[in-house]
């Protein structure tokens, strides 16, 4: 599994947890995705986590908070439940995509199963 897979996978992870969403948004995407840059990521998704890296970095932070949980106590319950939904449409694809960008085959060229003789056709 690639760095990037493992990081999504542990914010979903997070986010299907117990809590308040607010709260599990947070710890998901500080744990696991703040480190993660868009550059690092296949094309196909590097807009839409530049967007949600924007979102959860929109409000600058008062009293010591970080910019992540300024952002998020901004947001209302709906708009974290969104964040969290983006965060696992992006797992999503970046699974799908793989650690090269493109699409993954779903089966592999590897099955070295021997056909039962009785789904062999004779004439």
């Amino acid at each position: 599994m690639s760095y990037h897979v493992e990081r999504f996978y542990a914010a979903v992870s997070v986010l299907a947890g117990h809590g308040h969403i607010k709260q599990r948004l947070i710890k998901a995407y500080e744990d696991n995705l703040v480190e993660i840059s868009e550059d690092e990521l296949p094309i196909a998704i590097k807009q839409t986590f530049s967007d949600l890296k924007h979102q959860m970095n929109r409000v600058t932070p008062l009293n010591g908070e970080g910019a992540i949980c300024a952002s998020v106590r901004k947001m209302s319950v709906d708009e974290a439940a969104e964040c969290a939904v983006v965060i696992v449409s992006l797992y999503s694809e970046v699974a799908r995509l793989g650690e090269g960008g493109q699409a993954l085959l779903p089966l592999e060229g590897n099955d070295t199963r021997v056909v039962p003789p009785f789904l062999v056709k004779t004439n």
